[in-house]
């Protein structure tokens, strides 16, 4: 009798062992699971925040420079202009989309509008890609749709008036040294400027801000310091072979006619001077056949010269003038092409060295 009580309880212990550790494995799968499933939840939480809330970006030029520096991080808001519904099919944080799959798109409202002088955050529109395939480029916005824009020996005029001051904003001068002076590049660091070259023997290109051109002008030393320009009437061979063809309307980037940013519901009228300012605008951007035909115009299969654009366009530029291809080389900025205004500097390095001082740092 006590054989078969010891063989019972050993039986019942094998399957009572059993079963616990088949509690166990549940138990252990469970804990599994709602770890893939919180992640798998933040994953596509994170996703939707990113697409639709705010997105963080990486400065890789200095063509904003010395507002936005090289190695800037930046936090961008999507929901200022309201974001934009997904336009494919797209791996979530890659640059990696389906080929070929295009989806209507449209903007959910934001509460504003884009601003004169908001740094915005945008597709760039001439390459041949889907919008939201382009590259990301990083502006200032100048001039938004309905102003009017005139550049005269690099001064920007908006509606008449000269554009509004931006600290930091930089340009090329020519600098002229009193006979038998050298300059060198530490020398003019200590403005925070920068020299680009010597151009002869006491003649030397820099690069400055308004602030840096005044403290040289305070220099013993100096001769003559003046705006780098490039005259009106003498072309530039690399300015009108930019990408697209707004710059093939003008001889230089420095001297640009009174043209109207367009916008939504306005009708222009097409003429062999401003061909080349819209035939990206209506041809890529609001895809339509255009051309020239026997002295005529089409469109669409129809003669006619007037056409009334779809949606709003900006007019976006570099605060480091002469170290930036921008609107004045390759025309206006769609709406569609928008993503968000910069808002804030949430980290920055300069050769993996961080700028502490620039750490959350707002940007105006």
């Amino acid at each position: 009798m006590e054989e078969n009580n010891d063989t019972g309880d050993e039986k019942k212990s094998f399957w009572q062992r059993r079963k616990d550790r088949i509690e166990e494995d549940k138990k252990a799968k469970s804990w599994l699971r709602e770890w893939i499933d919180a992640l798998v939840f933040a994953f596509f939480a994170a996703a939707i925040l990113r697409s639709l809330i705010f997105g963080s970006y990486k400065i890789p030029t200095p063509s904003m420079e010395n507002n936005l520096m090289v190695g800037d991080f930046l936090i961008v808001s999507n929901i200022t202009y309201g974001p934009r519904t997904p336009m494919g099919v797209c791996v979530p944080f890659t640059d990696w989309c389906l080929p070929g799959v295009k989806i209507p798109s449209t903007r959910i409202p934001g509460y504003r509008d884009v601003e004169r002088n908001d740094i915005i955050v945008f597709n760039v529109p001439w390459e041949v890609k889907p919008v939201s395939q382009k590259t990301n480029y990083i502006k200032r916005a100048v001039a938004v749709a309905g102003d009017t824009l005139e550049i005269r020996d690099k001064i920007v005029y908006i509606n008449g008036e000269v554009e509004d001051d931006h600290e930091g904003l930089q340009q090329f001068y020519t600098l002229v040294m009193n006979q038998g002076v050298r300059l060198s590049g530490a020398k003019v660091e200590t403005t925070g400027g920068e020299l680009i070259q010597q151009i002869a023997q006491n003649t030397f290109i820099v690069n400055l801000s308004k602030e840096a051109a005044s403290e040289v002008r305070t220099w013993s030393e100096l001769d003559t310091l003046a705006l780098y320009v490039i005259p009106e009437g003498e072309g530039s061979a690399s300015y009108v072979q930019s990408e697209g063809t707004f710059s093939r309307a003008f001889l230089n980037h420095h001297q640009l006619s009174q043209i109207v940013i367009p916008f939504e519901g306005q009708e222009i009228e097409i003429t062999n001077d401003n061909w080349y300012v819209y035939k990206d605008l209506i041809e890529r951007y609001e895809k339509n056949s255009l051309e020239r035909r026997n002295g005529k115009i089409i469109i669409n299969g129809e003669e006619t010269n007037k056409y009334t654009v779809k949606q709003d366009y900006y007019f976006a530029m570099g605060d480091n003038r002469d170290n930036s291809e921008d609107s004045r080389f390759w025309g206006f900025v769609p709406k569609d092409h928008i993503i968000g205004k910069a808002v804030i500097v949430w980290y920055s390095h300069d050769n993996l060295v961080p700028r502490f001082n620039r750490v959350l740092k707002l940007i105006d």
